[in-house]
């Protein structure tokens, strides 16, 4: 029987230090959008409409796709506002990076694709039967043309008020997958999580090596996992991450069984103090699933803020900005 074993620590080198490049930001194109599609640009718009409203005045008609009068009160007091609201978001976020030590604020994602990309085992990762039993699909990275990441997160060892505060400030999303040996230590803490827009997805009961386990045991590993999580925070989650990245037939069966709809691994991992590749040039790619766990100074050299601070200024530097990742699915 053919098994998948992600060797994500020692075989990975140490990444080189990344230095990016500025650029136009997010909020700023928008705004400027809306102030030429308004019209306001130049005055261009409302000149024409009295020029024209002029060589018809006494008809009693408009010109065609004309208004009678220049821009209405209501419009314009409608783009003033949106315009003020986009300088708020932009204000807020910016202060929120300074006052989590940023070296500039994170980019706002695109919107997501109303048609989902279609999801395929990547290459080498597949099991015997994967296609034909149809077994959930195991994939690094998703695909879009977007410069786009996804931020997933694993275990739930390490419970920072911090971390809670500081993603809910920046407004940054991510993927907890959680393992309940370490998880029913607080499940309140990850109840707070949820509540701010997290998902939460299965990293098994009790953190095991699967295929080194039955298929039985594998399934009350996974199946038990996805009970917790649906009676502990009201849905049963549609992924599954298997401990180590290790898995193999079985593994996919019993989560296929327990309702698992993929299994998306990870192409980047990063660190308080490093980042770590599954590709040799360490390269970031749009759609790519970087993994982190929850650890702090016990385990690591700085706390999960610190972690999050390393993969930002990375990312946007870069140019890339962080996407719910079920957004994609």
């Amino acid at each position: 029987m053919r098994f998948v074993r992600q060797n994500d620590v020692n075989s990975a080198k140490r990444a080189v230090p990344w230095r990016g490049s500025g650029g136009i930001r997010g909020g700023v194109a928008v705004l400027a959008a809306a102030v030429i599609v308004s019209g306001c640009a130049g005055g261009g718009a409302d000149e024409a409409a009295e020029r024209d409203t002029s060589e018809q005045r006494g008809t009693g008609r408009p010109v065609h796709g004309q208004p009678r009068r220049p821009l209405g009160a209501p419009a314009a007091r409608a783009l003033d506002a949106y315009a003020a609201q986009l300088r708020r978001a932009h204000a807020a976020r910016a202060a929120a990076a300074k006052r989590w030590g940023l070296a500039e604020a994170p980019l706002i994602p695109p919107a997501p694709p109303a048609k989902k990309p279609a999801l395929r085992t990547r290459e080498g990762f597949e099991v015997d039967g994967h296609v034909e039993d149809g077994l959930p699909p195991v994939f690094t990275t998703v695909p879009t043309r977007h410069k786009v990441v996804f931020l997933t997160i694993d275990d739930g060892a390490e419970k920072d008020p911090a971390f809670l505060r500081m993603m809910s400030e920046l407004k940054i999303p991510y993927t907890a997958f959680l393992s309940d040996y370490l998880v029913k230590e607080d499940y309140g803490y990850f109840e707070r999580m949820r509540d701010h827009g997290v998902v939460l997805d299965n990293h098994t009961l009790n953190h095991r090596y699967l295929p080194a386990l039955s298929y039985a045991a594998q399934k009350r590993e996974i199946c038990g996992m996805q009970d917790v999580i649906e009676k502990r925070y009201g849905k049963r989650p549609a992924l599954f991450r298997p401990p180590y990245g290790s898995y193999d037939q079985d593994t996919l069966r019993a989560a296929k069984f327990c309702g698992v709809k993929a299994v998306p691994l990870w192409n980047e991992e990063v660190f308080v103090d490093r980042w770590e590749h599954r590709e040799s040039d360490r390269e970031l790619r749009p759609g790519d699933i970087v993994l982190s766990h929850f650890r702090g100074p016990g385990e690591w050299k700085g706390t999960m803020p610190d972690m999050i601070r390393r993969f930002l200024n990375r990312v946007t530097a870069e140019g890339y900005a962080v996407a719910r990742l079920e957004d994609y699915l």
